[in-house]
């Protein structure tokens, strides 16, 4: 196992299977150094965890959790095409979606559920550039969304 894997493994987490695109385009792809993953959905076990709205259906912990199983979900794609997590030289930039209602402004702090994640399994490397973004519907009804941008070593 890489180093990143096994601090998910501290983290009682492992790498899940990389969740089957709901239309068609890939789950990440490399351009130069560079990995962009597609937007990832909370899914585990082949099944969203939640649906609705942030600050209506779901609460600010569960979306937060949602925003962690997105970044487990993107770090699977990551790997899909690198293949060792341990080349990961630095998480660039996240973009968090969290469909919410009009009134609900704790967008960053659901992104963070993401942000702490990848500090944790890369360290140093995990910091990164964000935005947070509320949106009034995701795919599926998911409440949240989540993308990133890695740089890898050759």
């Amino acid at each position: 196992m890489s180093a990143p894997e096994d601090r998910l493994a501290e983290l009682g987490l492992s790498v899940p299977e990389v969740p089957t695109p709901v239309a068609v385009y890939v789950p990440a792809v490399t351009s130069g150094d560079l990995v962009f993953t597609s937007g990832q959905l909370p899914m585990k076990n082949g099944e969203l965890m939640y649906t609705g709205k942030v600050g209506g259906d779901i609460g600010p912990e569960e979306a937060k959790e949602a925003a962690q199983q997105c970044a487990l979900n993107a770090i699977a794609a990551v790997k899909s095409v690198i293949g060792d997590l341990d080349r990961v030289a630095q998480v660039v930039k996240v973009v968090a979606f969290v469909a919410s209602t009009p009134d609900f402004t704790g967008q960053p702090q659901v992104a963070n559920g993401a942000s702490e994640l990848l500090g944790k399994v890369f360290g140093d490397a995990g910091i990164h550039a964000r935005s947070a973004v509320g949106v009034p519907v995701l795919p599926l009804d998911a409440p949240v969304e989540v993308e990133i941008v890695v740089r890898v070593s050759q």
